[in-house]
């Protein structure tokens, strides 16, 4: 195959091209993320302990690993208050609340669609 001699980047080359909300997805619907900023957007501000019980089925490594990187992307706001004991506190950041349109869409779809996405399914494992 040969290069392209204008150097230019192709669709085939680079995912981006193809898909330019790519980096975006993978952001947002990483497996964690999405629980805990619909958690923190829920129910406001909260401590490790009552994120960790609202979310659930969540370990406390990956709620750290998840929250480390949500704050990287400034989508999640860490407090710590320097007192005996010491308390942090995590809430959704303003960027990480520009989402709420985006999550409420989805709601909205999956409300609407995911009784056809089960048949679907249903109908094809039937044939397989």
């Amino acid at each position: 195959m040969a290069a392209d001699p204008t150097g230019a980047a192709s669709a085939a080359t680079v995912p981006e091209l193809a898909c330019p909300i790519s980096s975006v997805v993978d952001i947002v619907f990483s497996r964690w993320t999405t629980p805990v900023l619909w958690t923190l957007h829920t129910y406001g501000r909260q401590r490790f302990v009552e994120l960790e019980r609202r979310i659930g089925t969540i370990t406390p490594k990956v709620l750290t690993q998840r929250l480390r990187q949500l704050e990287r992307d400034g989508l999640v706001v860490r407090t710590y208050h320097p007192e005996v004991p010491p308390r942090v506190e995590y809430e959704i950041s303003k960027l990480g609340r520009s989402l709420a349109p985006l999550f409420a869409h989805l709601a909205d779809w999956s409300a609407a669609h995911l009784e056809q996405v089960e048949q679907a399914r249903q109908a094809y494992d039937g044939e397989n």
